[in-house]
């Protein structure tokens, strides 16, 4: 979804790459749509935040909070304090681990 906002086939056209293994070059069709293509970076469209964008980021927070074991409403602050006690405990246990 991410290339397809970044590059949307009515302003961008793709052009075969000559050396195998590379991939194909994307190129604006035109001046207008290279205009256009200059406003359309990622920060831009995090900002804009489109609801395909939102649903992929609810759904990726609620499988990191699975991941963990943690409940799937969990706030950023009290994910963030529990990332911190595991970094802190994983950090001591491998202090104790002589390096050879």
């Amino acid at each position: 979804m991410g290339d397809a906002w970044l590059n949307p086939p009515d302003l961008v056209e793709r052009a075969p790459e000559v050396v195998p293994g590379f991939p194909d070059g994307i190129v604006p069709v035109n001046r207008k749509a290279a205009a256009i293509l200059k406003r359309r970076t990622f920060t831009n469209l995090y900002n804009e935040r489109p609801a395909w964008l939102d649903n992929a980021h609810r759904e990726l927070d609620a499988a990191v909070a699975a991941a963990y074991g943690w409940p799937a409403d969990i706030s950023e602050d009290d994910a963030l304090a529990l990332l911190l006690d595991l970094n802190r405990e994983r950090a001591a246990a491998g202090a104790a681990i002589p390096i050879s």
